[in-house]
C-alpha cells in the first residue's frame, strides 16, 4: 500500500483485523516465555552430551569461526547438545576460583579455618586405639625375633612409650602441613577437576543460587514480549508486509532474552531511572545468595575429606607423604627415649630405620583415613562455609555477578540466536493463521 493509503489511526479494521491486531503481542508473550523457559533447558540440560557423532565434522570445526566452534559438541564431532553450564563445568571452576575462591581466602587461610589444633586431635582419638596392634605388626614384620623374645612388660613399654609422643608424632603432621599447605595445596586444580567430574553439582550449586531470578527471568519472557508485541502489531497494522512478522519476531525474540539478561544482572550499582530504582535482581540478595553458594562449596567442593584427599593422593600427594614422613622421625626416635642407643644396637641402625620409617607411614596413612572421617569433616566444614558466606557478602558487585555469568558470558549468544529464531517461527505461525496484516 502507498503511504497515503495508511491506517495510522486504526480508523478502517473491522472484527478480523482486530483480531489479527491483538493476537500479535498474545503470540509474542507466549513466544517471549518459551523462548526464556527453553533457553534454560538449554544452560541446564542435558547434564552431558548427547548426539551423534558425525564423520569429517571434527576436522570442519577446526576452520569454523570461533563462536561456532563454542556450540557444545561441535569441536569433538558431534551433533547434538550439551546444557552449556555443564559444558563449560571445568571452565566455570576456573574462574570461580580466579574471581570468587581466590579473593575468599589463600590454601592457609582454609587450612587454618579447619582448626590443626581440632584434626590433630581427631587423629590422634582414631589413631589411639589402634595403636597396640599396628606396633605389634610392624614390629612383627620388621624384627619378629626381637619383638618374640621381649617380654610382655617390655612389649608394653614400647606401647606406651610410643602412645605417650602419639600426640607430639600428630602434631608434627599437622603442623608440616600448615607450613607447607601453599605448596601442597591447589585450590584452583581441585575445583576444576571436581566440576569437570561433577557437571550436575554445578548445575545444582547454579540452580539453587538464581532459584529466584530464573523463575523470574521465565515470568519476564512473557512481559518483555507482550510488551514488545505492542508496536509490532501496530507496525504490522500499518505496513502490512508478509514478511515484516517474522523479521520483527527476530527482533523480539533477540530482545527478550537480552532484557532478561540485563534484568538479573544489570545494573551492577542501584541506579535512579525516571524515579524509579533500578538495579541487577540477582545483586539485590547478594547476603541471601552468598550464604547459599558458601554451604554449596563448603559441603561440596572444598571438604576436608576432598583437602585430605588432594594432599595424600593429588598431583602432589608423593610429596606430601615424603615429607610427613620425614617431619615424623625425630619424634618416634623420641618415642624410644633413653633406650634407643641399645634398640639401634640390639636391631641395627638400617633395621631400626625401617622399623622408624615403618610407623611413620602408618601414622601418615592414618591421618589421610582421619580426615576422611564425614562426622568430623561436617563438623569442621562449617567453618569453610562461616568464611566463604562472609567473604562472598564483602566482593564487589562485578565479582559477585562474575561468580555466576562466567560459566556462559561467551555462550549468551547461542540464547540471543536462540531467541531470534524462535521469534522468526513465531512470526511465520502467527502469518500461516491469520495472514498479513493492513487495512
Amino acid at each position: 500500500m502507498t503511504t497515503l493509503q495508511v491506517d495510522w489511526f486504526f480508523t478502517h479494521v473491522d472484527g478480523a483485523g482486530w483480531l489479527h491486531v491483538l493476537t500479535i503481542p498474545v503470540f509474542t508473550g507466549v513466544v517471549g516465555w518459551l523462548i526464556n523457559w527453553s533457553g534454560l533447558w538449554m544452560l541446564f540440560s542435558p547434564e552431558r552430551f548427547h548426539g551423534l557423532s558425525v564423520p569429517g565434522l571434527k576436522q570442519l570445526a577446526r576452520v569454523l569461526p570461533r563462536k561456532a566452534q563454542e556450540i557444545p559438541g561441535l569441536v569433538a564431532g558431534g551433533v547434538g547438545w550439551q546444557g552449556i553450564v555443564p559444558a563449560r563445568a571445568a571452565k566455570m571452576g576456573s574462574i570461580a576460583v580466579d574471581k570468587v575462591i581466590a579473593k575468599v581466602g589463600t590454601p592457609k587461610d582454609f587450612y587454618e579455618q579447619l582448626e590443626p589444633d581440632r584434626i590433630a586431635g581427631h587423629i590422634v582419638e582414631v589413631f589411639r586405639p589402634d595403636l597396640p596392634s599396628l606396633i605389634d605388626e610392624i614390629m612383627s614384620r620388621e624384627h619378629p625375633r626381637l619383638w618374640r623374645d621381649l617380654p610382655t612388660w617390655g612389649k608394653q613399654q614400647v606401647v606406651t612409650r610410643v602412645d605417650a609422643q602419639l600426640p607430639t608424632v600428630v602434631r608434627n603432621i599437622t603442623d608440616e602441613i600448615g607450613q607447607h599447605i601453599d605448596q601442597l595445596l591447589d585450590p584452583k586444580l581441585m575445583v576444576i577437576e571436581h566440576f569437570r567430574a561433577h557437571p550436575g553439582l554445578v548445575v545444582s550449586i547454579f540452580r539453587e543460587v538464581g532459584r529466584r531470578e530464573l523463575r523470574l527471568m521465565v515470568t519476564f519472557g512473557f512481559v518483555f514480549g507482550f510488551l514488545l508485541g505492542v508496536p509490532v502489531a501496530v507496525v504490522d497494522h500499518w505496513f502490512g508486509f508478509w514478511w515484516l512478522l517474522p523479521l520483527m519476531g527476530i527482533v523480539v525474540g533477540w530482545i527478550t532474552n537480552k532484557l532478561g539478561m540485563w534484568l538479573i544482572f544489570e545494573p551492577l550499582e542501584p541506579r535512579r531511572v525516571l524515579g524509579v530504582t533500578v538495579h541487577g535482581l540477582f545483586l539485590r540478595r547478594q547476603d541471601e545468595a552468598a550464604e547459599v553458594y558458601a554451604r554449596n562449596i563448603a559441603d561440596e567442593v572444598i571438604t576436608l575429606d576432598r583437602i585430605g584427599d588432594f594432599l595424600m593422593n593429588g598431583p602432589r600427594g608423593d610429596r606430601t607423604r615424603q615429607m610427613l614422613a620425614r617431619a615424623l622421625h625425630p619424634a618416634i626416635e623420641d618415642a624410644a627415649g633413653p633406650l634407643l642407643p641399645v634398640v639401634k644396637v640390639a636391631v641395627g641402625s638400617r633395621q631400626f630405620d625401617r622399623i622408624r620409617d615403618g610407623i611413620a607411614v602408618e601414622a601418615v596413612g592414618r591421618t589421610d583415613l582421619a580426615l576422611r572421617d564425614p562426622a568430623f569433616g561436617r563438623q569442621q566444614g562449617e567453618r569453610i562455609r562461616e568464611l566463604f558466606a562472609r567473604r562472598t557478602k564483602e566482593l564487589a558487585p562485578a565479582d559477585f555477578v562474575e561468580m555466576m555469568r562466567s560459566a556462559f558470558r561467551e555462550d549468551e549468544w547461542m540464547l540471543y540466536a536462540h531467541g531470534a529464531v524462535m521469534g522468526f517461527g513465531g512470526g511465520v505461525l502467527h502469518l500461516l493463521i491469520f495472514g498479513a496484516g493492513g487495512s
